[in-house]
């Protein structure tokens, strides 16, 4: 295996639900009133592409779709910081890889502050070999640019690489970049078809162990 690739929000730290309630406290103060099941609608979005959804959709006043981008990042470092904690089996699977002297990094459609917040929370900075956002990319994914520059900052080739994602954009980005994809999807989507272009499918990184790696280090990309 050339490198380990991991997204963040929702597979390394359970900061999915900090998004959800920055995004419903932000866009709440510009008079739009969303649920639980509509921010869930842009899961995995980078959060200009979400702010843009929603702006496409019901035009507001007041603060800027730039403003409110940088609220909710603000809110989610915020919250990352005060409650933040690891994915069940994140911080396992970063010793295995460290164990085996295996090159990680970690590619996130959050913006850097966001990243900046969550690893140094995890305490996983000096283990990681590079970080990437998809901040500094044209487009976020599921376009597959943030995937293929995060292993050009390693220097393995992306087909070398295998991916960790919990997010359908996301996985769809990983594979795109041509790289070997392991999701941990939430629960509710744990059955859904959609992920049968994944090369391992997993209801926690809990389930993830040694052969599995094994298994995948002997796969075609």
């Amino acid at each position: 295996m050339g490198a380990v690739v991991f997204d963040l929000d929702g597979l390394l730290i359970d900061s999915e639900p900090f998004w959800r309630r920055a995004e419903i406290e932000v866009f709440g103060r510009v008079g739009l009133k969303l649920t639980e099941l509509d921010v869930r609608q842009t899961m995995g979005l980078r959060i200009d592409d979400a702010v843009g959804h929603w702006w496409d959709r019901a035009p507001w006043e007041g603060m800027t779709p730039v403003e409110v981008e940088r609220a909710v990042t603000a809110r989610v470092a915020e919250l990352i910081e005060d409650e933040g904690v690891p994915m069940p089996g994140a911080m396992d699977l970063i010793e295995m890889c460290r164990h085996r002297s295996i090159p990680m990094a970690v590619c996130s459609g959050s913006y850097a502050v966001v990243i900046e917040a969550a690893m140094d929370k995890l305490g996983i900075t000096s283990s990681m070999s590079a970080w990437h956002s998809a901040e500094w990319e044209p487009l976020g994914k599921p376009h597959p640019g943030s995937y293929l520059t995060t292993a050009h900052k390693l220097g393995v080739d992306p087909t070398a690489c295998l991916a960790f994602e919990d997010s359908f954009h996301g996985a769809i980005s990983a594979k795109a970049a041509r790289m070997r994809v392991v999701a941990v999807p939430e629960p509710a989507a744990l059955a859904s078809p959609r992920w049968g272009f994944c090369d391992l499918v997993l209801g926690s990184l809990e389930a993830f162990d040694a052969s599995a790696l094994d298994g995948l280090e002997g796969s075609p990309s």
